[in-house]
C-alpha cells in the first residue's frame, strides 16, 4: 500500500490516461486491494476495484454459510452493511466528474445472490465502483492516495468492526425460515403462502419500501386457509396457504385485490427483514402474465387460445412484429408453459378484455365459427387437470369465473374472506347465459431453438449488448423491450440478462433448445458462480444479480427477428 501512495503522489497534475500505470495488487496488514480496471476519464464508467479481507482477520465463521441460500444471506447482508457505511461517511474526495465517488451494488428489498461481495472458503471478496479524482483531465494524486488507500480501507474495516452480529443471526435465521417455507409448500400442494402480519401495501408506485404508519392493515388469513408451518428451532409461522388449482380474488374497487396479487407475485424471490414480505412465499416458477400490444413473437403455438385466423394464417407457429393484446397474452402463457411454470397470476386490469372472456351475450351474437379466440375462462382447468398449471386471478367484473374457481377469495377493506362457497351458490343461482367455448386438449409444449443466429447479427462486430434500465436492454443498435415483465426487480438482474444474451449467442457447442440452453447455463452458474457472466477479461462483475430463468427466457422471446 505504501508504494500506492508514492506512485499516485508522483502522478498528481498529470494526464488521467497515466493513471493505467496503478493497475495491480496491493496489500497491508487487514485488507488486499486489486485495481481491475481503470476508467479512461473522469467522466467515464468508473474504476473497479476488489477489496480483500481474509476470514481469519473477521469474527465471521464461514461454517456457518455452507449452504447456499445462507451464503447470499450473508453476502447481501454485508453489501448492505458496506452501502450504509459509505452513506453514512461520505467521500471526502472530490472533483470532475465521478470524482470521488464510492460504489457497491448493494440490494434493494429482495435477497437474491449477487456478485458484489463474495464469500470464499478462506476470504471475503468486496468488489466496487470508483471514481478516481481529477481536475479536468489532470490528476489529483493527493487525492486518489487518499481515496484508494484512507477511504476506502476504513470503510471496509468499520463494515467488518460494527456490524451487529445479531441482526446478521437475525438474516440468517431468517433465510432458514425462508427456505423451510418454500420446502413445506412444494411437498403439500400449495402455490403460495402469505404470513399473517404481512404488510402488504408499499409506500408508493414506485418504491419497494413498506407503507408505515397507524393507518396500514396487516395481513390476515381467513381461517379456511390457514396453515401453520413448522420452523427451525422449535418455532411456527401461521398464514394463508393458497391450494395448487384455480385461485380467483376478487372485491371492489381499491380493497387491496391487486396488492394481494403483487405480494404474491413477488414472493418468488426471499425478501429481506422488516420489509413486511418476509414470509410471503411463492411458487418459484410463478410468472405474472399480461397483455402486451406491440411484442414481437417468433413461432409460438398459441393454438389452444387463437386458431383459425382470417385468410388461413397458422397459429401453430405463430409469429408477429406487432401482437395485439389477445395474441400476446396467449403467447406469454404459452412461452410460460414452455419453462415449466407451475403457476400463472393474472390481473384483469392488465389483460386483453376478449382474452379473458366472451359473455353469452356475445356468443349469440358472434358465433364460434366467426371468433378465433378460445378465451381463457374456458381453458383455466384444463391448464391444470392437463399440465398441472394453477391460476391466481384478480377478478373484478367477470363473475363467471365462479364457476370454474376451486377457491373465491374475497379482499374487503384489505381483509381476505373466503367467499368459495356463496360464489358457488350465486352461480348455480343465476341462470348461465355462456357455455364453454373449448377445442380438444393442449398440444404439446412445442420447444424452440435458441436463435444464436439471429442475436450475432444484431450484436454486429463490436459485439455490443448493454443494459440502458431495469426494462430495456441495447443489442446493437436495436432496443429490446422488457416492460412486461413484472417480475424483473433490479437492474443488476437486467445487466446479467444482457450477459446472458451474449454468453448464450457465443456458446457454439451449446443445447440447441432454448430452454436447455437456458438450463445448460444454470448449472454452470451453479457450479462456478455469477462471475462467468462477466463481460471483462481480468475484471470483477461486482454489478450483476441473478434473473430467474423466466425472464431470461422472456427476455429472447422478445428478441425481435
Amino acid at each position: 500500500m505504501n508504494t500506492l501512495r508514492k506512485k499516485l503522489i508522483q502522478l498528481d497534475g498529470k494526464g488521467y490516461k497515466a493513471l493505467k500505470s496503478i493497475q495491480g495488487h496491493y496489500k497491508d496488514d487487514l485488507i488486499s486491494l486489486h485495481i481491475d480496471y481503470i476508467q479512461g476519464d473522469p467522466f467515464a464508467s468508473p474504476s473497479r476495484i476488489r477489496v480483500i479481507i481474509p476470514l481469519e482477520k473477521t469474527d465471521i465463521d464461514a461454517g456457518q454459510y455452507s449452504s447456499h441460500y445462507r451464503k447470499i444471506a450473508a453476502e447481501n447482508f454485508l453489501a448492505m452493511e458496506i452501502a450504509n457505511q459509505i452513506r453514512q461517511t461520505p467521500s471526502p474526495v472530490k472533483g470532475t466528474g465521478k470524482s470521488g465517488l464510492v460504489y457497491i451494488d448493494a440490494p434493494g428489498q429482495a435477497i437474491i445472490e449477487r456478485t458484489a461481495v463474495k464469500m470464499m472458503k478462506d476470504v471475503i471478496e468486496i468488489r466496487l465502483s470508483i471514481g478516481l479524482p481529477a481536475r479536468g483531465r489532470s490528476i489529483l494524486g493527493k487525492q486518489a492516495e487518499k481515496l484508494l488507500c484512507d477511504y476506502v480501507p476504513s470503510i471496509i474495516e468499520k463494515s467488518f468492526t460494527s456490524y451487529s452480529r445479531d441482526l446478521l443471526q437475525k438474516y440468517i435465521t431468517l433465510a432458514d425460515d425462508q427456505e423451510t417455507i418454500r420446502e413445506y409448500i412444494r411437498e403439500n400442494n400449495i402455490v403460495s403462502f402469505v404470513g399473517s402480519g404481512a404488510i402488504l401495501p408499499r409506500e408508493s408506485g414506485v418504491s419497494q419500501r413498506p407503507m408505515k404508519g397507524e393507518e396500514v392493515i396487516t395481513f390476515q388469513s381467513p381461517k379456511e386457509y390457514e396453515v401453520t408451518i413448522p420452523l427451525p428451532y422449535g418455532r411456527t409461522v401461521t398464514g394463508m396457504g393458497i391450494p395448487a388449482g384455480i385461485t380467483i380474488i376478487v372485491g371492489g374497487g381499491f380493497h387491496g385485490k391487486s396488492t394481494l396479487l403483487q405480494g404474491i407475485e413477488r414472493g418468488v424471490y426471499n425478501h429481506k427483514l422488516g420489509d413486511g414480505r418476509e414470509y410471503v412465499i411463492t411458487d418459484n416458477t410463478a410468472m405474472k402474465i399480461r397483455s402486451e400490444d406491440g411484442r414481437s413473437v417468433h413461432q409460438v403455438d398459441i393454438s389452444p387460445f387463437i386458431s383459425d385466423l382470417p385468410f388461413g394464417k397458422p397459429t401453430n407457429i405463430f409469429s408477429t412484429e406487432d401482437a395485439s393484446g389477445s395474441t400476446s397474452q396467449a403467447t406469454n402463457i404459452m412461452e410460460a408453459i414452455e419453462m415449466e411454470t407451475r403457476l400463472l397470476l393474472i390481473d384483469e386490469d392488465t389483460s386483453a378484455t376478449n382474452f379473458m372472456i366472451r359473455d353469452g351475450r356475445m356468443q349469440k351474437l358472434v358465433k364460434k365459427e366467426k371468433e378465433p379466440i378460445t378465451p381463457f375462462i374456458d381453458r383455466v382447468e384444463q391448464l391444470y387437470s392437463e399440465k398441472g398449471v394453477s391460476s391466481i386471478l384478480v377478478i373484478g367484473g367477470s363473475g363467471d369465473y365462479f364457476e370454474v374457481a376451486d377457491h373465491v377469495i374475497m379482499m374487503d377493506e384489505y381483509a381476505p374472506y373466503d367467499r368459495t362457497s356463496e360464489a358457488k351458490e350465486i352461480s348455480d343461482e343465476i341462470t348461465k347465459l355462456r357455455f364453454k367455448e373449448s377445442v380438444g386438449t393442449f398440444s404439446d409444449v412445442h420447444n424452440r431453438k435458441l436463435e444464436r443466429y439471429i442475436i450475432n447479427k444484431k450484436l454486429g462486430q463490436k459485439e455490443k449488448i448493454d443494459s440502458k434500465s431495469l426494462s430495456t436492454i441495447l443489442i446493437g443498435r436495436e432496443q429490446l423491450q422488457l416492460q412486461g415483465l413484472e417480475q424483473l426487480i433490479d437492474q443488476s438482474q437486467t445487466r446479467a440478462i444482457a450477459n446472458i444474451i451474449k454468453f448464450l449467442a457465443k456458446e457454439k457447442n451449446g443445447p440447441k433448445v432454448m430452454k436447455e440452453a437456458i438450463d445448460h447455463l444454470y448449472k454452470q452458474i451453479q457450479e462456478n458462480g455469477l462471475d462467468i457472466l462477466s463481460p471483462y477479461k481480468g475484471q470483477h462483475p461486482g454489478d450483476l444479480a441473478l434473473p430467474r430463468k423466466n425472464e431470461v427466457a422472456a427476455a429472447l422471446n422478445r428478441i425481435r427477428y
